[in-house]
């Protein structure tokens, strides 16, 4: 099988979910629109992992190859592929399914609960998402659920924090992939976003591990277990 990526920044890559895709055997491509890649067909694709990036997904003027993946992604949405998106790729999965992307009333970033959604239990993921959960949120935008979608959860700034379409697309507004070292490489290069708000956290909260990098790489790994069921 194989799994290709979208990559928007160099210092946001697969992360946890690198290993995972390496221990069941998937070749592993990706696509640098930073480094100007072209897209691949997708005819031999079987995974599609849209990351995350500092853009905002209608900034097509100064990112100009967000036109061509958004249509990437709907035609891979519409050729039957797993997709999942996380962060910004969650964003461009909410608009290739025809909802909006617009700025949140609070920026959210750093490590603060989610509650899983009463609808959730309806798909066959709901149960690799404990009831408690703290995940890493690092967003300014938010989204309007698609039609047909299952939203997963919400926090106390940010009511849509991810959701589930036809059991094979996934788009999670929080990470779980990160890892130390991705986080690190994100407030090295982000850091002018850690100003202050009531939902962002300073650097050092921020890069205190612990096992919470332990934690939701885990539960990443049980989701990527299920849908490649």
């Amino acid at each position: 099988m194989r799994l290709h990526y979208l990559k928007h920044v160099p210092f946001e890559g697969l992360g946890g979910i690198r290993p995972w895709a390496e221990a069941q055997g998937f070749d592993i491509t990706a696509t640098r629109f930073y480094a100007n890649d072209p897209l691949p067909s997708l005819d031999p694709i079987d995974w599609l992992v849209v990351m995350g990036g500092p853009m905002n997904i209608y900034e097509d003027d100064q990112y100009p190859w967000l036109t061509d993946e958004k249509k990437y992604i709907r035609q891979a949405i519409e050729g039957q592929k797993i997709v999942l998106g996380i962060c910004l790729g969650a964003q461009l999965i909410a608009d290739a399914l025809g909802q909006k992307v617009y700025a949140n009333q609070n920026k959210e970033i750093g490590w603060f609960p989610v509650v899983k959604t009463e609808r959730f239990s309806e798909t066959t993921l709901s149960d690799v998402l404990p009831e408690g959960l703290e995940v890493l949120h690092w967003h300014g935008d938010t989204f309007d659920l698609p039609q047909g979608a299952i939203p997963i959860a919400r926090s106390t700034a940010c009511e849509n924090q991810g959701f589930v379409w036809h059991e094979r697309v996934v788009a999670l507004q929080f990470h779980l992939e990160t890892t130390p070292q991705g986080l690190k490489a994100l407030v090295d290069n982000c850091g002018n976003e850690l100003v202050d708000g009531p939902y962002i956290q300073k650097a050092e909260d921020l890069l205190r591990e612990g096992k919470r990098f332990e934690n939701i790489n885990q539960i990443m790994q049980n989701l990527l277990d299920r849908l490649i069921q």
